[in-house]
């Protein structure tokens, strides 16, 4: 009964492992998640290949699309444009709102900022003009072919 119970963490733990390398090989990460009425959204961007998700009011959606290279250049160009390394988290906390985070695993712009705790007022507009092109691609590409 023991082994079969350690083959079966062993298999659990194989299983989990390779369900997370979706979440964690990308160029690029938009993910919005919390709030009242919880929603979970994800946007995963590996090179041309875009992996979408959203779970909210109890559905989920999957749908996994290509972008042109043109969209690829213009999320490096409003990443630069907008200093997204040098944006400022504030520290306050704040709870029950969802939050957008963004992770950059690509060229100069690496890094991962989030509003969580709200962006410094200073940054407020260069955050919002960063969050608009992921949402562009979220619309163009999920929200208008349902």
């Amino acid at each position: 009964m023991k082994k079969l119970i350690a083959v079966f963490l062993l298999i659990t733990f194989f299983i989990s492992c390779n369900t997370q390398k979706a979440f964690s090989d990308f160029d690029f990460s938009y993910s919005k998640s919390g709030g009242y009425a919880p929603m979970y959204e994800n946007l995963l961007i590996k090179g041309n290949k875009v992996k979408y998700s959203l779970e909210s009011n109890g559905k989920k959606t999957n749908k996994k699309f290509n972008i042109s290279d043109a969209e690829i250049q213009n999320i490096d160009k409003v990443l630069g444009e907008n200093q997204f390394r040098k944006i400022i988290e504030d520290r306050k906390k704040i709870y029950d709102r969802a939050s957008v985070t963004i992770t950059v695993h690509k060229g100069e712009n690496s890094g991962s900022k989030s509003d969580a705790s709200l962006i410094m007022a200073v940054d407020q507009r260069k955050w919002e003009n960063i969050v608009e092109v992921f949402q562009k691609i979220i619309d163009n590409n999920v929200n208008n072919t349902k």
